[in-house]
């Protein structure tokens, strides 16, 4: 008897440890919101704003190291390049659904032609059939120079880490887009005289405004011309701003270290 009332109790606490009703209920619901909150995350991310980060100065002075943007996806309409993943994923489809095409002056991030899957960011210069060289530092656009005013000196470091400054200028293209460029080696850098570039049809000329420190469509081999299947989407809002070399992650150095100044501004 003594023994059957011990493998009573033990029934009962076994029974009284197992979830009831009302917890699997709160269970299935937390799977259900997370379930949800994922799918959200994931149609936002692919339809309409995806997150990317500066890490180089090829955007200097627009955009810095250490910014954080919105890309939006519906500006250019979507490719297979805007599926997360896309360069794992066995997709054969060439072209873009409700495409709008990328206007002079966008600052966009695109797959790199070269291996379809690495995200550069950079400036629409060049438009299909058009003609593009760089004469003595200045950009000329279908065989007219482009306008430039300078202004004050950009404030930066060198190779050595200490201050210097760079030549500024107020570049015009046309269209009317206004936007800062810098000349770190003045106009006799190593892409300041280039040869004359014809873009293909379908296909963009990409420059950064860090003309002498910046990888882009100037170089063939890296870059060159950017199919429009390669775009991902314009870059609209920088909505985190923080100093170079400090990780986003180390919250304790937000206040000295964030760029306040540039959260949610306008890219342009």
């Amino acid at each position: 008897m003594e023994q059957a009332r011990v493998d009573q109790d033990t029934k009962q606490q076994a029974r009284s440890a197992e979830p009831d009703a009302g917890t699997w209920a709160s269970i299935r619901e937390t799977l259900k919101v997370g379930i949800q909150a994922l799918l959200i995350a994931l149609v936002v991310r692919t339809l309409l704003f995806q997150p990317f980060n500066i890490p180089s100065g090829s955007l200097v002075p627009t955009m810095l190291i250490g910014d954080y943007l919105f890309v939006s996806k519906y500006s250019y309409g979507y490719s297979k390049y805007s599926l997360p993943l896309s360069e794992y994923l066995p997709i054969d489809y060439h072209g873009r659904i409700w495409g709008a095409e990328p206007k002079r002056g966008d600052i966009a991030v695109f797959k790199l032609p070269k291996d379809n899957a690495t995200d550069y960011i950079k400036r629409v210069i060049g438009l299909p059939g058009d003609k593009i060289q760089v004469i003595a530092g200045v950009l000329n656009i279908n065989g007219k120079p482009v306008k430039r005013e300078q202004i004050a000196d950009y404030e930066t470091t060198d190779p050595f880490g200490q201050p210097t400054k760079v030549p500024q200028y107020l570049e015009t293209l046309p269209g009317g887009v206004e936007h800062r460029v810098v000349e770190r080696d003045g106009d006799h850098g190593f892409w300041d005289n280039t040869e004359l570039y014809t873009v293909p049809a379908g296909h963009y000329f990409m420059m950064g405004d860090n003309r002498d420190n910046s990888t882009d469509s100037r170089d063939l081999s890296s870059v060159g011309y950017v199919p429009f299947e390669n775009f991902v989407g314009r870059a609209e809002m920088i909505f985190f701003s923080i100093d170079e070399g400090t990780p986003a992650w180390q919250i304790w150095r937000w206040p000295a270290d964030v760029r306040w100044n540039r959260i949610f501004t306008a890219i342009h």
